[in-house]
């Protein structure tokens, strides 16, 4: 299945904050969209699952498998959700409820895609803590989120994105409240998920150095608009724009070399 987003433009109280973004994730691809705050990499993500804030508009157009998405009623875009389309947002501590356990909150997405008993649901929630490689599973899912530690806490929310096997993955800096070491283990968590299901990705950054990791097409935006978009290779060594050359700047020298290898 293909993503396709073409002249997308939103519009917050008549303030037009993603200019005319254009791009593609075909089948199995994995591309990034890289910038400053304010670029308009997260708005773009939400437009796409029908999540923006109040206030906010979308026009242009995101079709996923030729069929349009904006103008979707949102039952419809509720039931792509999750199923077609999973998504992982920043910060686990605001994206978790914190009045129930992780457990119950991975299995919502399951109970709300496929009609499985409560008891199932618990099983599949075990199984999908331990495939996010959460310790001993079976009792992590009873705790709550403020009782786990922020990579945990992020492993869960990979696991709730995941657990009905969506086809693409959006994953919006996950990384970037953690430290580099834990940042390191999420990163290596997600590849092998995507791999391991032949998944699409879109990953969100402002690090290059991040990008480098897991995506092989980038694009820059700045003030909503596209800047450059070309193959991360090419970002890396042969960048046209002087927003991804600062971008090639200030990457963090612990996860990038220049010499194209990642430690």
């Amino acid at each position: 299945m293909t993503l396709a987003v073409e002249n997308l433009v939103v519009e917050i109280d008549g303030r037009r904050v993603v200019d005319g973004i254009s791009f593609e994730v075909p089948d199995g691809s994995r591309l990034g969209l890289i910038g400053e705050s304010g670029s308009g990499k997260s708005l773009t993500a939400l437009a796409v699952l029908g999540l923006l804030p109040d206030g906010a508009t979308a026009s242009g157009s995101i079709r996923w498998n030729g069929t349009e998405l904006i103008g979707m009623p949102d039952r419809e875009l509720a039931k792509l959700r999750g199923d077609d389309i999973g998504i992982v947002f920043q910060e686990p501590r605001t994206a978790l409820n914190p009045i129930r356990t992780v457990g119950r909150q991975i299995a919502e997405s399951i109970r709300i895609h496929e009609k499985v008993s409560r008891r199932e649901a618990r099983e599949r929630a075990i199984a999908e803590a331990a495939r996010v490689r959460l310790p001993d599973p079976e009792s992590i899912v009873d705790r709550y989120p403020h009782q786990l530690s922020g990579g945990q806490r992020q492993r869960v929310a990979i696991a709730m994105a995941l657990a009905c096997r969506p086809r693409l993955l959006i994953a919006d800096e996950p990384t970037t409240a953690l430290d580099v070491t834990i940042q390191s283990e999420i990163l290596s968590l997600l590849l092998s998920l995507v791999a391991e299901e032949g998944m699409s990705l879109v990953f969100i950054t402002h690090d290059l150095a991040v990008l480098a990791q897991v995506a092989t097409e980038g694009v820059v935006l700045e003030h909503g608009r596209v800047i450059e978009a070309a193959p991360v290779s090419t970002l890396l060594t042969a960048p046209t724009s002087p927003v991804t050359q600062g971008l090639l700047r200030d990457a963090t020298a612990t996860l990038w070399r220049p010499d194209g290898g990642t430690p």
